[in-house]
This record gives structure tokens, sequence and C-alpha cells, in this order.
């Protein structure tokens, strides 16, 4: 039997965790949560997920470093990774596409979006940086 997929949210934000998790498990996703960075990278490295979603602002370790460390590491290279910030400014998007993110969304955003962009991944090759980084979602 296939497994379902993984993925993992990293919010410092309550709220937005448990929107994402509750969206993706109704879709049959298993989902994971951590509140910074640091416990995100630790879970990370236990559960493989096939996607991510870091928050920039995060405590102890910020989401742009946690994004490249993920990069750095082969274990992760084929790993979808969206950035999730309030964050809009162009300069944001361009550094968060430079550590490695495929996906730049900017809250608030449209959760059926969301998901429908993380099945269009998922299905898809494997695509670094794809076109709609910098749509708001």
């Amino acid at each position: 039997m296939k497994r379902a997929k993984r993925i993992l949210v990293m919010d410092d934000e309550h709220y937005i965790r448990r929107l994402l998790s509750y969206i993706f498990e109704k879709k049959g996703f298993e989902v994971y949560q951590a509140d910074n960075g640091r416990d995100g990278l630790s879970l990370a490295k236990q559960i493989k997920p096939d996607l991510i979603f870091i928050d920039v602002m995060m405590p102890i370790t910020n989401g742009f470093q946690v994004c490249k460390e993920l990069r750095n590491d082969p274990v992760f290279r084929n790993v979808f990774i969206f950035i999730l910030t309030g964050r809009g400014q162009i300069q944001d998007a361009k550094k968060g596409l430079e550590c490695g993110a495929d996906e730049y969304i900017i809250k608030p955003f449209d959760p059926v979006k969301v998901i429908r962009r993380v099945k269009q991944l998922l299905k898809s090759p494997r695509i670094q940086n794809s076109v709609s980084h910098l749509e708001k979602i």
C-alpha cells in the first residue's frame, strides 16, 4: 500500500499550523507541525516530508536559514519547499527563492489555491523555483 504524502508545516502562528493541518489532513495527507525553525529542521530529518511550508519570521532559526539548510542537505534536494510569510516585498521573495524555495506565498492566502498548487507540484516532475512563486495566493 502506498503511504500518504507527508507535509511539514513550520510556523510560529498556531492558527496557521492548525488551518493547514486541517485542510491537508482532510485531503489525505499526513501533516506534521513545528513552531520554530530548530524543531522544524529536526522533525524534517526524522519524517522526511514530501513538502514543507516554512514561515520566514520564526523564533530560534528563521525561515530563510531553515530553507537554506534543507537545500544544502542532499536528502531534501527534491522536497518541495513553500515559503509562507507576511513579508510581501519583492526583495524578500527573491531571497526566498535564492535560498531554495519553490514557491513564495504571501499571507493571507487562499487555502483552496494552496491545495491546488500542492497537488499540482506533487504530481509533476521536480522543478525548482516554479514560475508562480511571486503570485499572491
